[in-house]
């Protein structure tokens, strides 16, 4: 049986204000895949991801969304955004920071179900924070915080799981346990992951996209450097 993509990128360009940052972007993702995306500062990793998610429209090409091999409007897509984005003095619980992530699941002006509740502790416990439910999240430690954060991201049962830098501002061996963790959920959903360590992504991911500017796919990791200086201009 031919595998069946859940997302097909096709000659994508896109950009901000006109200036074009990313350009002819062809891809597929398929449900076993476990893409690392490297690439320099101002490559067009953040904006590959934008388009993916559907928060930048692309200049050009078109994004495709397959479920089951037939076209769609759309799938699920878990996002885990960089640490660095977070405001953690917001005023907000573990708890309600993984219920978040059933906000497009849920009614406006319904309350959340009892199953939803019960999502959201089973996804609690995955995550290792049984006990943290009530803490405040400026009050977590980097690992807890994106624990929290990967469980807002899986709550909903994406078909694909997009991680930006999600190693950043944690120790190394909270980086172990959270690779662990992703080679686990690899089994049950696609996952992209964006990362500068590119030594990481070697080891973890499945298949490697540099980009910059463009984007160039290789099948696994068995990378030779003169590949990356091929397609990588500075990194």
């Amino acid at each position: 049986m031919d595998r069946q993509p859940l997302i097909r990128l096709s000659h994508l360009t896109g950009g901000y204000e006109g200036k074009t940052v990313l350009r002819d972007v062809s891809l597929e993702i398929y449900p076993d895949d476990f893409i690392g995306v490297i690439g320099p500062n101002g490559g067009g990793k953040t904006t590959l991801v934008k388009m993916m998610l559907g928060l930048l429209k692309p200049m050009s090409g078109e994004i495709m969304f397959f479920r089951q091999g037939e076209r769609t409007d759309g799938i699920s897509i878990g996002y885990l955004p960089q640490y660095s984005t977070i405001d953690r003095k917001f005023p907000i619980s573990v708890y309600e920071t993984v219920l978040s992530g059933l906000n497009r699941q849920k009614p406006l002006f319904r309350p959340f179900t009892p199953e939803q509740h019960e999502q959201v502790r089973r996804t609690i416990v995955r995550m290792g924070l049984e006990g943290l439910e009530r803490r405040a999240i400026g009050q977590l430690s980097g690992g807890q915080m994106q624990r929290a954060l990967l469980g807002r991201a899986l709550v909903s049962d994406p078909q694909v799981l997009i991680l930006d830098e999600p190693d950043t501002y944690i120790d190394r061996l909270f980086a172990q346990r959270l690779y662990a963790l992703l080679e686990e959920i690899n089994r049950e959903r696609a996952i992209i992951l964006v990362s500068h360590n590119i030594s990481t992504v070697m080891r973890h991911a499945k298949s490697i996209a540099c980009v910059d500017r463009t984007l160039h796919y290789c099948p696994d990791t068995h990378i030779p450097p003169e590949w990356l200086e091929e397609h990588l201009t500075a990194i």
